[in-house]
């Protein structure tokens, strides 16, 4: 081959390879193009009104019952912690510790610890806040169906019914060892038979049944009341329904910034979750010795809420965020390829999380955005006492 045919080949050979990069740039912006940003129609004010199960509409009397029973430590298997134990009315009916001590615990708030004898674990996950859970699964444009809104961190429960009795059941949170997982409401039930304050007031609230201390109709009265426990009228829920000047232009900015990085992929929706499980690589809680690997394994949690953020701290599943700021920084070393707990592979990773573009100079604009997601005029009203004679919340 001559010198000048070997020029006409590296010539050629320079032109393929400046016309494959152009090909590739635009490739990278037509990927670019095709990522999508969420817009505020994606997002959504709640419902000012809940909406009821058929089967389970609401009443005062019913509601009474009910809240009186989630402030009663009768319902848990050594008479010690209530439902109100880890989701307290002045921390938006969550609690501030990283995970929950429940039974075999004394003191409330910062004061509470075990007793010296202990031999249970604290709670598995973060006490997220029951206020608006009346609302889980709410989705734009759709029939809300309450028996099916998902619950817990993991979703392994439907609707507030539901949900109500499986505490009473988990040995760490309120059954403890005195009791088998099948035999302890049972034996609430008993209980509550025995107090004669009770036996009246589910005869009100469960009018014409024979036997109106059941299981049933126990979760139905805690859920009633727990559907009382909404908060939808934000300064956000303000604006969307047509109140232009219910969010400052910093507010408005924080909320542009809030769809441009990816949040509302995931926080979407009048509740600002998709309510489906995704791997993000959390650390675990130091609290517990085994790692948290979720219901199917593969560390993969529910997006939380994002309501009412202000008194629900610490965040993520295994509570190991104390502000808000740590949680978006979060996000800003996953997009950057880290991942936080050694148990969770990269290939695990959901790709929601890794392809989101949160900045450092995004996060105090967002944080001032969620922060317009606050409502306190919700109920706090706690009982002077209990039918059952114990201290209200717990010991």
């Amino acid at each position: 081959m001559s010198v000048g045919n070997r020029g006409d080949v590296s010539l050629l050979v320079c032109i393929a390879l400046l016309c494959a990069g152009c090909r590739n740039d635009r490739t990278s912006s037509n990927e670019k193009q095709a990522r999508t940003t969420e817009t505020i129609a994606d997002l959504g004010a709640l419902p000012l009104y809940v909406t009821d199960p058929a089967d389970n509409p609401s009443s005062p009397e019913k509601v009474n019952l009910g809240r009186l029973l989630f402030f009663d430590p009768v319902l848990s298997g050594n008479k010690d912690v209530s439902c109100a134990t880890c989701h307290q009315p002045e921390f938006n009916y969550a609690e501030f510790l990283e995970t929950s001590i429940g039974v075999n615990g004394v003191g409330s708030g910062s004061k509470r610890r075990f007793i010296e004898t202990n031999d249970l674990p604290f709670v598995k996950r973060n006490s997220q806040s029951i206020l608006n859970t009346a609302f889980n699964g709410i989705k734009n444009g759709e029939l809300y169906e309450p028996e099916k809104a998902p619950m817990f961190w993991d979703l392994r429960a439907k609707g507030l019914e539901m949900q109500a009795l499986e505490p009473i059941r988990t040995l760490e949170e309120m059954r403890g060892n005195s009791f088998h997982e099948d035999k302890v409401l049972d034996e609430i039930i008993e209980r509550i038979r025995k107090i004669p304050a009770y036996s009246v007031l589910f005869s009100e609230a469960f009018s014409g049944e024979q036997e109106p201390v059941n299981q049933l109709n126990l979760s139905r009265a805690i859920s009633s009341y727990e559907r009382t426990l909404i908060a939808p009228n934000t300064r956000f829920d303000q604006y969307m329904r047509g109140d232009s000047n219910a969010l400052s232009t910093s507010e408005k900015d924080g909320l542009n910034a809030f769809l441009v990085t990816g949040c509302a992929k995931c926080h979407s929706g009048p509740m600002f979750s998709d309510y489906k499980l995704h791997t993000l690589g959390v650390p675990d809680t130091d609290n517990r010795k085994e790692s948290d690997a979720g219901i199917n394994n593969d560390y993969a949690f529910r997006t939380p809420s994002l309501r009412n953020l202000r008194y629900t701290g610490p965040y993520m599943h295994s509570g190991k965020f104390a502000t808000l700021e740590q949680v978006l920084m979060f996000y800003e070393d996953v997009a950057g390829g880290k991942i936080l707990n050694s148990n969770v592979k990269k290939e695990q990773m959901d790709s929601l999380a890794t392809h989101m573009d949160v900045n450092f100079k995004d996060i105090s604009r967002i944080v001032e955005f969620l922060n317009t997601l606050n409502d306190d005029s919700f109920d706090k009203t706690v009982p002077a006492s209990v039918p059952s004679g114990l201290p209200v919340k717990g010991l």
